[in-house]
Formats: structure tokens, C-alpha cells, sequence
């Protein structure tokens, strides 16, 4: 009878289950979609990076701001100018969506007499929307600065997501231009380290547009010792656009700050403006400056040691040599005593004194 030959079970049940996993891998893949994107862009028609006008009161302009659907989904978007101002970190911001503005955000009107424009776009779809911007009579000269704001809202319920797109407006008013930044409050604060020559000074001070032309800055912030010599590496850094009227407070670490007693920390502000701002003529350098005390004290405390010791030293001297001086006396007058004692032990008998009555009595008796 000719044999069997029988295939072992667990290779079959592999190839098997590998089979089956395929299987489901394959049922399970499906056609993947993108996820919508909502994505709005803005701007002036042109190249300009921000709306910058000059005119004067009473006077107005025609231009246009087109919007763009970027993204994948409709949007409902809403046109509207507001105000600017600046944050406590010194940031260019614009006035939330249901702020009213009260400044150069009325000035500006769509379709005419509107202060907003509401419409919808389809994806890929793009809207040229004109605009007038009015000087009032009134207005007083510098800068006025604002934002042409594209805003599209989505959400149900309790939450509401604003999706914002805006571009930077500035109106000019020519007259008394006055572009100006001060430096207030100015104090220094000293860190020591072992290292005399390693340790760090951080300066404080508060900058205000104290004119009416916007202005950044490029600041130079350091330290002098006497005569003026240069203590610690100074510091420079570019200061942001603040609008007229706004202030920042600012704290610069001066680092490798010697400890050369007198310090002499100092702020320097030469004003700048953008790229794309007006030009406001000649802008004057501004600088303030404290005096602190950076006193090695480790330096003092083992100066004074040192001190301390060379005194008690020679104060040791000084008492140990009285104290010799006397014990020397002593011993003198100790063996000029013992002396003494001795030649009274050797059996010398002093001689009475004569006084007048023995002399009667010797005279008496014979």
C-alpha cells in the first residue's frame, strides 16, 4: 500500500492568516479626500506693502482693496476700516471686530457712503472692492494710523471663530510735523558675579512717541565707567514702529558689566521709519543716562580682611612688647629684692641710728 504523505498544519495556518490580513487591508483602503481649507488673502491691487496717503483736512481720494478666496470652502467675508494702536510689548494691533473706531477708521467708506461691505466668495474667486477715504476738516497734522480689515466669521452655538486678513493704513496730515521719541524713568540694576570683570547690569526705561509721526528706533543701550571708558558690551537692537502717543517699557541686560565702582549706564534712540512710510524730515538722536554703584564687594570683604589682620598683627606687636617691657621691670626689681634678702641672711647687723637721747645717757655715765 503506498504511503501518505501528510504537509504540516502550521505552515498552512500562516500562509493563511497572511492571506486573510491582505484581504482586510485591501477591503479597508478607501479614496482619501483633502481637508477643507479655509484661507482668505488681501491687499491693495498693486505691490504696495500698506496704504500710506498724505492729504489734507477737508480733503478725500478714491482706491481699491481687493479680496481673494485662497482656500477650498466658500466664505462670507466683511469689509471694514478701524483703528490702530500699539500693545504693552510695543506690537502694531488693530481694534477687536466689535470695537467701534472712533479715529481714522471712520474716515474710510465702501460703496460709497457704507463703513462696511459684506459678500460672499467662491473658492478661487477674487473681489476688487473700491473705497473713499475722507480727511475731516479738523483733522489735526501727523500720522493717523488705522487698518482696512477682511473679516470672516464661522461657528454655531457659544463658539464663534474670526478669522481676520488686514492691511496697515496711514494718513499724513501735513503742518507742524514734530517727529519725536523721548526716554523717561531710566534706572539700572547690577548683578555681581565672583569674576569682577563678569557681571551684568539690566537697564529700565520707558519709551513714549512723544510727537506725531510714527517712529521706530535702533537702540544702543550700554554702560561707561569713569572718563568714559566702555564697561560691558553694549547692547543694540531695533525698537518696532510706535504710533504717536504710545509708549514701551523695555529692560536691556547688559552683560560683562565690570565692577569698577562708578557706573554709568545710557540709552540712545536714533529714530528711524519703514521702508514704505513718508518721509518725515531730519530725526534727532535721543539719549538719557543714570549713575549706579558697582562695588566689588567680595573684593572689599578680603581687602578688609587682609586689613584686619595686618592691624591686629601690628596691635599684637605693640601690646607684646609693653607686656615684654614690664617683665622685664619685674625680673629687675625681683633680683634687686632677692639681692637684698640675701645680704641680711649673711648676718650684717646695721648700725643703730643716733639720736639726741643715746647721746644724753653715753654723756651722763661717765
Amino acid at each position: 500500500m503506498p504511503s501518505t504523505q501528510t504537509l504540516p498544519l502550521r505552515p498552512v495556518r500562516a500562509v493563511a492568516a497572511l492571506l486573510a490580513a491582505l484581504a482586510a487591508a485591501l477591503l479597508g483602503v478607501g479614496p482619501a479626500f483633502a481637508d477643507d481649507v479655509d484661507s482668505i488673502s488681501a491687499g491693495p491691487g498693486d505691490d504696495r506693502t500698506r496704504l500710506s496717503y498724505q492729504l489734507q483736512p477737508g480733503q478725500h481720494l478714491e482706491d481699491e482693496y481687493v479680496v481673494r478666496n485662497t482656500g477650498t470652502t466658500p466664505q462670507n467675508v466683511t469689509l471694514f476700516a478701524t483703528d490702530a494702536f500699539n500693545t504693552d510689548e510695543g506690537e502694531f494691533a488693530l481694534l477687536d471686530t466689535v470695537k467701534k473706531p472712533t479715529a481714522v477708521g471712520t474716515w474710510v467708506l465702501f460703496d460709497g457712503s457704507q463703513p462696511t461691505e459684506a459678500f460672499a466668495l467662491a473658492p478661487g474667486e477674487q473681489r476688487t472692492v473700491p473705497f473713499t477715504l475722507a480727511v475731516p476738516a479738523d483733522a489735526g497734522p501727523g500720522d493717523h494710523a488705522g487698518g482696512i480689515v477682511v473679516s470672516s466669521q464661522k461657528g454655531d452655538g457659544q463658539i464663534l471663530v474670526d478669522r481676520r486678513v488686514a492691511t496697515r493704513l496711514y494718513v499724513r496730515v501735513p503742518g507742524d510735523l514734530q517727529p519725536a521719541l523721548t526716554i523717561a524713568n531710566v534706572s539700572a540694576d547690577y548683578q555681581p558675579e565672583w569674576n569682577p570683570f563678569a557681571g551684568s547690569t539690566a537697564v529700565t526705561f520707558t519709551v513714549r512717541n512723544s510727537g506725531n509721526v510714527a517712529l521706530g528706533a535702533t537702540m544702543l543701550v550700554g554702560a561707561k565707567a569713569l572718563f568714559g571708558i566702555p564697561a560691558g558690551t553694549a547692547v543694540r537692537q531695533e525698537l518696532p514702529e510706535l504710533l504717536p502717543g504710545s509708549t514701551r517699557t523695555l529692560t536691556v541686560v547688559v552683560a560683562g558689566t565690570a565692577q569698577v565702582g562708578y557706573l554709568n549706564p545710557y540709552v540712545q534712540l536714533q529714530p528711524t521709519v519703514e521702508k514704505d512710510a513718508l518721509n518725515p524730515g531730519p530725526l534727532a538722536l535721543v539719549s538719557r543716562d543714570t549713575v549706579i554703584a558697582a562695588v566689588p564687594w567680595w573684593i572689599l570683604v578680603l581687602a578688609a580682611l587682609v586689613a584686619g589682620f595686618f592691624l591686629y598683627r601690628r596691635w599684637r606687636r605693640r601690646n607684646d612688647g609693653k607686656r615684654a617691657e614690664a617683665w622685664i621691670a619685674y625680673t629687675e626689681e625681683e633680683a634687686r629684692r632677692k639681692a637684698r634678702e640675701e645680704q641680711g641672711a649673711d648676718g650684717s647687723v646695721e648700725a643703730e641710728p643716733v639720736t639726741a637721747s643715746t647721746a644724753h645717757g653715753e654723756d651722763s655715765g661717765r
